[in-house]
């Protein structure tokens, strides 16, 4: 072949099945390479969603803990009736599940007051807070959300023969405050936590 046919035919390229064979390639690995940081991207959102969770639930048994040893042996007196020092119910229906009298904390500027923790119909647990010990006529408790996402929250207290029961005071003779209190609370997602808090009886 003479140079000049060489060069009337022009430099070589890539022919057209070449390019969309390419494109199709690079086509399937960027879509690997999205669905793959997809994956990744939501496993960091689930476990971030985790931390979050637990983190909520380490804080509310702290309080519930650090409320809890701070228990007082002191009945409530209120317009109608004296209440007991620890008064906890197996069945709330709306009412507080656990309500009991709470000394000063040594740190801060609180003082001594009436406590209640109970679960309301949005699944969450509230924490009831009166001013102080005795409950004036008409003065409500003011309320704050301490952990969402909780379908059951059980409360049983451990009485001086060393057994677990639902109601306290279970009888009329029982010391005014139980030895411990054990909680059984199951979120919403499922998990089923049981913690047991000794009382500074």
């Amino acid at each position: 072949m003479s140079p000049g046919r060489r060069a009337r035919r022009g430099p070589c390229g890539f022919t057209l099945i070449e390019l969309l064979t390419a494109l199709l390639i690079l086509s399937l690995l960027a879509l690997m390479s999205y669905r793959g940081l997809a994956a990744v991207l939501d496993a960091r959102e689930h476990v971030d969603r985790e931390a979050d969770k637990w983190q909520r639930v380490a804080k509310f048994f702290a309080r519930f803990e650090q409320d809890v040893q701070l228990a007082a042996p002191r009945p409530v007196r209120t317009a109608a009736a004296t209440l007991p020092a620890w008064h906890g119910q197996a069945d709330a229906m709306g009412e507080a599940n656990l309500e009991f009298s709470r000394f000063s904390p040594a740190e801060g500027a609180a003082t001594a007051r009436r406590l209640a923790y109970r679960l309301n119909d949005r699944q969450e647990i509230e924490l009831w807070v009166w001013p102080g010990l005795d409950i004036a006529p008409g003065v409500e408790p003011a309320r704050y959300p301490m952990l969402a996402g909780v379908a059951r929250f059980e409360l049983q207290y451990l009485d001086a023969r060393l057994a677990w029961v639902t109601a306290w005071p279970a009888v009329a003779s029982a010391p005014l405050l139980p030895r411990a209190v054990r909680v059984r609370m199951v979120l919403s997602s499922g998990e089923e936590i049981v913690r047991v808090f000794a009382l500074q009886s």
